[in-house]
C-alpha cells in the first residue's frame, strides 16, 4: 500500500500557512529541490470532445512503461504551472511518458478556442481523447489520469468516462484496458458546500478573491481572442468565482443556476461508482474546502475497494512540502510528497496489473 504518513516542516502545520508558502515561496525555488530536468517537449495540438481543440506538451523516454496525463487547477497555464512541473520531471525519470495540457479556455488552448470550462463534464472526455491520439502517435499504455485542486475534479471526471470507452460509436483507439486508473490532489469535490464555506472563513474569502481576479483576468483574454463571443458586460459583472459561472458558464451548458451546475460537475456522487484504481491524497487542514466534505469522502471510499484515500492530519491545499524527517523515514528524495505517493502508487498498481495478466 502507498505510504500514508506525511508531516510537514514544524512551521507549516496550519492548512493556510502550508498553501501560502508552497503557492509564493516553493513556486520560486521548486528547481533546487530537483536533480533532474525538465524532459524536452513535443507540441501537439489534441482533438478534445466535441472536436475542441487542446494544446499540450508530451515528452516520452527510453523504455517508457506508461503514460501519464495531467492538467491543472482552476486557474494557471502549462507556462507557469511549476507544481505539475515538478510531476513531470519525477515521472519522466521513473520512465514514464507524460503529457500535460493547457484545458478549457486556458493557456494556449484558449487561443485554439472560445469554448469555456464545464469542471469535468467535458474535460473528462478530453481526457479519453488526448489519451487516444496519444495512443496512436506511439504513448505507451497503461495510462494515468492526474490532476490537482480542480484539476483533480477533472482527472476524476476523465477515469469516471474511461468505464464507457467500449460504449463509443468511436474512432477512439482505445480499450478500457489502456486506461490504468488515476491519482488526484485535493481534488474539487463538492463546489457548493466549498464555495459557501470558502467565502464565510475569515482566510478563505482572500482565496476567493484571488481566484476570482484570476479568473476574470481569463476573461478578459478570451475577449481579447474571440470579442464578438466573449461579452464584456458579462465580465464587469463578475466579483466572485460563483458570478463567474453565472455570467458566463452555465447558460452554454444548459444550466439554469449554479447551484444545479455545481451539482452536476461534483465527482463526490460518482465516486462510489468508479471501477477504476485511483489514488485520492486529501488534507483535514486544507482551507479550500468545506470541513464537512470529508466525513461524505470516508463513505463514498470505504465500500469501494477500486478507491484507495489517504487523509493527512495537514497538508493544506496542495501543499504537502514535507520535512527532512519526513522525507528520510519514507526515503523521498525531495520534499513533494505527493507527488512522490502518486508515482510510488501507480507503480504498485503496474504490478497488480502484470500479476493478474
Amino acid at each position: 500500500m502507498v505510504q500514508k504518513y506525511y508531516q510537514p516542516p514544524r512551521f507549516l502545520k496550519n492548512g493556510f500557512l502550508n498553501t501560502v508558502y508552497t503557492a509564493w515561496f516553493a513556486a520560486n525555488n521548486w528547481q533546487k529541490t530537483l536533480n533532474y530536468t525538465e524532459p524536452i517537449y513535443q507540441e501537439i495540438i489534441f482533438q478534445g470532445a466535441s472536436n475542441i481543440p487542446i494544446y499540450g506538451l508530451g515528452a516520452i523516454p527510453e523504455n517508457a512503461k506508461g503514460t501519464i496525463i495531467g492538467t491543472y487547477g482552476i486557474t494557471g497555464t502549462l507556462e507557469n504551472q511549476w507544481f505539475l512541473k515538478i510531476l513531470s520531471c519525477l515521472a519522466f525519470t521513473n520512465n514514464y511518458a507524460v503529457i500535460l495540457f493547457d484545458w478549457r479556455a486556458h493557456g494556449e488552448t484558449a487561443k485554439l478556442s472560445s469554448t469555456l470550462t464545464s469542471d469535468g463534464i467535458y474535460e473528462g472526455k478530453d481526457f479519453i481523447y488526448i489519451a487516444s491520439q496519444a495512443k496512436k502517435m506511439g504513448y505507451p499504455t497503461p495510462f494515468w489520469f492526474t490532476g490537482y485542486s480542480l484539476g483533480g475534479q477533472l482527472a476524476l471526471w476523465g477515469i469516471k468516462e474511461a468505464q464507457t470507452i467500449n460504449d463509443e460509436e468511436n474512432s477512439l483507439d482505445l480499450i478500457e484496458s489502456d486506461i490504468g486508473g488515476g491519482a488526484v490532489i485535493c481534488p474539487s469535490l463538492d463546489s457548493n458546500r466549498s464555495l459557501d464555506y470558502l467565502i464565510k472563513d475569515k482566510f478563505g474569502k482572500y482565496i476567493e478573491k484571488s481566484i476570482t481576479k484570476n479568473l476574470i483576468n481569463i476573461a478578459w483574454e478570451l475577449h481579447r481572442y474571440y470579442p464578438d463571443e466573449i461579452d464584456p458586460e458579462a465580465i464587469k459583472r463578475v466579483n466572485s468565482i460563483r458570478s463567474f459561472d453565472d455570467e458566463l458558464v452555465i447558460k452554454q451548458l444548459g444550466f439554469s443556476t449554479t447551484e444545479e451546475y455545481y451539482n452536476a460537475c461534483s465527482p463526490l456522487p460518482f465516486l462510489p461508482h468508479l471501477k477504476k484504481p485511483t489514488l485520492i491524497l486529501y488534507a483535514i487542514d486544507d482551507p479550500m474546502f468545506a470541513p464537512s466534505i470529508i466525513v461524505d469522502l470516508k463513505l463514498a471510499c470505504q465500500n469501494n475497494p477500486n478507491l484507495e484515500l489517504v487523509l493527512t492530519q495537514y497538508g493544506g491545499h496542495v501543499g504537502y512540502i514535507s520535512s527532512v524527517a519526513c522525507q528520510q523515514q519514507l526515503g523521498d528524495p525531495n520534499p513533494w510528497w505527493a507527488w512522490n505517493r502518486v508515482l510510488e502508487w501507480i507503480g504498485e498498481q503496474e504490478i497488480l496489473i502484470k500479476n493478474y495478466k
